[in-house]
């Protein structure tokens, strides 16, 4: 097989190596106190590790239970099968609108054959994201309330003649869309104004301008769809898009990075006098622009990624997912390209971080167990409008917002199978933050540690797990547990 070789990699070899050159014990101290500093966690310390490069310290002591740290995200995407099940805010992921449309814009969807699981998920997201799904009014008759017209139940609205595949006619689920029907007890719940993109693409909402503000300066200026977008391509952008969402969504969070580096570069150079812009003040302003991203950096993805289970031929296997990557590539730069940053477009796209889980809970999930708490005779009444959208929505009516996101703190937190700390989303953590709670007393001076995957696997299982970070634990568990099975003991 033909070696695919990338034209920016040859022109831009030497620029690429040393922005990848691992930076000093020096230079990583500096920027995570720096970094810990603006964001307040005065409780740690990033530094270097001996074993495993970088390590959180403790700089106080924690109680069991206490946080450790609410680290926000660098960048961050939601899965594209998720948004169907969630509508969330582009920035920091907390669901907005109001439960009525969460429920409504879901069961909307399903009715036009678009699902979470369906094959044409990618098609059927791309042909329905228009304002019907985010809440506008979908009828010019207002005064059409199917809950009213049936007496107060959402049961007496099925019909076995509608073709909608959830069994509600859609009225009603316009209904709930425009806000012209209110369920019993949802203000219990309420969620914050969907706002939409600046640019106008209709793609991204949030749950507030200054996240809107947020988003576009990091990186959505550039990667907008709409009228307003600083993209050189809408058409090259789009064609991005649907070629990450058929192949790996792991390309729409590298665009990110790439468009969040560019858009810092442009704003570092904005702020120089511009008879110092000549070629080594930009080049030393690309390296810092680029530094957030590359403290997080480890390899390439097709090196790191883990060979599926059906797969016999590796090499074959790593060489068609860098063909995946070159051609993501070659589709950003078209949308995006400019020669004077060129090299970042380049490491972003092919480099692989530290990515984490993004996870935030439904508050549907918190507003069907209301009701299903409440006094007897207040439950009979409000199920009958909430349980036929509960029996529609079946068992995914809990779905969380699912995601990827580069957190900058806690990917430096290294892993142990029996570890001091661990990721819990609290009942008042309602956006993509990560939060770290002390799973035990930790004493200052300590290495905070955290589990990458599932804690109570046998060893031979937590190790095949952790194949695809690229190690083998080393944690006193794991030795414990190796030696005894040295000695024919059963773990």
């Amino acid at each position: 097989m033909d070696t695919v070789i990338c034209p920016i990699d040859v022109r831009c070899g030497d620029q690429v190596s040393a922005l990848l050159r691992p930076p000093s014990s020096q230079q990583v101290q500096d920027y995570f106190d720096e970094l810990m500093s603006t964001r307040q966690c005065h409780g740690l310390k990033v530094g270097h590790n001996g074993l495993h490069g970088k390590g959180v310290y403790a700089g106080m002591d924690f109680e069991e239970g206490e946080i450790v740290l609410r680290d926000q995200m660098l960048v961050g995407v939601q899965h594209l099968s998720n948004k169907i099940d969630c509508l969330v805010c582009g920035f920091c992921f907390q669901f907005i609108g109001s439960i009525e449309l969460q429920i409504g814009r879901k069961l909307y969807l399903q009715s036009l054959g678009v699902s979470s699981t369906s094959d044409e998920c990618t098609k059927g997201m791309m042909a329905h994201n228009s304002k019907a799904c985010y809440g506008a009014s979908l009828s010019s008759n207002a005064d059409a309330d199917p809950y009213k017209a049936n007496g107060g139940d959402f049961g007496a609205c099925s019909s076995s003649s509608s073709s909608d595949t959830v069994g509600l006619p859609k009225e009603l689920l316009e209904s709930l869309m425009n806000g012209r029907l209110t369920l019993p007890h949802s203000d219990k719940f309420p969620l914050p104004e969907a706002i939409s993109c600046p640019g106008g693409c209709g793609e991204v909402y949030y749950c507030s301008m200054l996240c809107s503000e947020a988003d576009w300066a990091s990186s959505h200026s550039l990667l907008c769809s709409g009228k307003r977008s600083e993209s050189l391509s809408k058409d090259a952008l789009l064609r991005f898009t649907q070629h990450a969402n058929e192949t790996n969504d792991i390309f729409l969070l590298a665009a990110k990075a790439i468009a969040f580096t560019i858009l810092r570069y442009k704003k570092l150079k904005a702020a120089c006098p511009k008879e110092t812009h000549n070629g080594s003040v930009a080049w030393s302003l690309l390296l810092e622009a680029w530094k957030p991203i590359h403290m997080g950096y480890k390899k390439t993805w097709w090196d790191c990624i883990s060979l599926p289970d059906d797969v016999s031929d590796e090499t074959a296997f790593r060489m068609e997912v860098k063909e995946l990557a070159f051609t993501s590539l070659q589709l950003l730069k078209e949308a995006i390209y400019d020669k004077e940053y060129e090299p970042c477009i380049l490491l972003s796209t092919d480099q692989v971080f530290h990515f984490i889980d993004l996870v935030v809970a439904s508050p549907v999930e918190d507003y069907f167990l209301y009701i299903d708490d409440l006094p007897n005779t207040e439950k009979i009444q409000a199920e009958r409008i909430t349980q036929p959208l509960l029996d529609a929505l079946g068992d995914e009516y809990s779905a969380c917002c699912q995601g990827t996101g580069f957190y900058p703190i806690q990917s430096c937190m290294n892993h142990s199978c029996c570890p001091n700390s661990r990721a819990f989303k609290r009942d008042e953590d309602r956006d993509g933050q990560a939060t770290i709670l002390a799973a035990r007393a930790i004493s200052k001076g300590e290495e905070i540690t955290i589990s990458y995957i599932e804690e109570e696997l046998p060893l031979a299982e937590r190790w095949a797990s952790l194949a695809d970070y690229g190690f083998t634990c080393r944690c006193s568990r794991c030795l414990e547990e190796g030696e005894e099975e040295e000695g024919g003991e059963t773990p």
